[in-house]
């Protein structure tokens, strides 16, 4: 009895393990995720709403059936070995999608079902590689873009005391409080009317030139630039993980006959360098052979 569970696990593993690896499969999960998106779009509309309610519920409960068949049949596909379906982010992230649907706080709130359902739409990162490369470079790109967000903070608030204290009175619409200070250099940071905030800048003092000058370079083109090299970074290498994986899981295995393999292959060389070693000694002129002989005598060699 104890010898029948492992096996049935494996066979039932390896039977859905061809149902889930199928193109067909993807293909059917792809194009249900992409009906749930469109589902979520025709329910904006008041009016189809009201004229297809029953129809577009029932639509809803295919889908949430599907998704729940889906993930049924991956958990059978690892049947054999639980502990990898649970090591795969993206098969945590399904799960949590699905079970969030049948929870019964969140089926009594409209407004997080709707987002929950959004959500959804974020699983055709499983069958789009690239979108996938995106998604993780953007997730490995959080560290550094936290840092970004803190010293442009601190920049834009330096500034910001630092164009209260100048232009708070000859243009409080833009620099009365801090508050406003902070909205304005934040637009700026585009480059979004700079010539008219520099041309009234000029009007209260001329050092106005410097501030706004060393603002742009320091705000637009080199925290700018710093944050692409950020996410460009992360790019490539979400994109080596991405090219790592398939090989990491693609190695052969090592037979129990593969030492045997190798040690007829050494031999083999061995062979083929004594055969040439025979034919140079042959091919070689007489003096040539005469003068060897000594050598291999007085080191032992026969």
């Amino acid at each position: 009895m104890t010898d029948a569970i492992p096996t049935a696990r494996v066979s039932l593993a390896r039977r859905c393990r061809a149902v889930t690896e199928a193109r067909w499969f993807a293909v059917t999960v792809f194009v249900l995720i992409l009906a749930n998106a469109a589902l979520l779009g025709v329910e904006t509309y008041t009016g189809l709403v009201e004229d297809w309610q029953r129809w577009l519920r029932l639509a809803e409960h295919c889908c949430v059936a599907a998704f729940t068949v889906e993930i049924l049949l991956r958990l059978a596909a690892h049947a054999d070995r639980p502990r990898d379906f649970f090591r795969d982010p993206w098969n945590l992230f399904d799960l949590a999608v699905v079970l969030s649907a049948v929870l019964p706080v969140v089926r009594e709130n409209t407004t997080v079902l709707r987002l929950l359902r959004l959500a959804r739409v974020l699983r055709t990162a499983r069958f789009l590689p690239q979108l996938r490369i995106v998604l993780v470079a953007v997730a490995r790109s959080l560290p550094g873009t936290l840092s970004f967000l803190l010293v442009g903070a601190l920049l834009l608030y330096m500034y910001a005391m630092v164009g209260w204290v100048f232009f708070a009175r000859h243009d409080p619409e833009h620099y009365g409080s801090i508050g406003r200070a902070v909205l304005t250099l934040f637009l700026l940071m585009t480059l979004d009317g700079i010539g008219d905030a520099v041309h009234a800048g000029l009007e209260i003092s001329r050092w106005s030139i410097l501030y706004y000058a060393s603002y742009v370079l320091l705000a637009s083109f080199v925290l700018v630039n710093v944050l692409i090299g950020v996410v460009i970074t992360s790019l490539d290498e979400a994109r080596d993980m991405e090219n790592d994986e398939p090989q990491e899981v693609g190695l052969p295995t090592p037979g129990p006959e593969e030492p045997h393999r190798l040690l007829e292959r050494i031999a083999t060389a061995r062979q083929a360098l004594d055969e040439l070693e025979c034919v140079l000694v042959q091919s070689a002129p007489p003096h040539a052979r005469e003068a060897e002989r000594p050598v291999r005598t007085s080191s032992g060699h026969t």
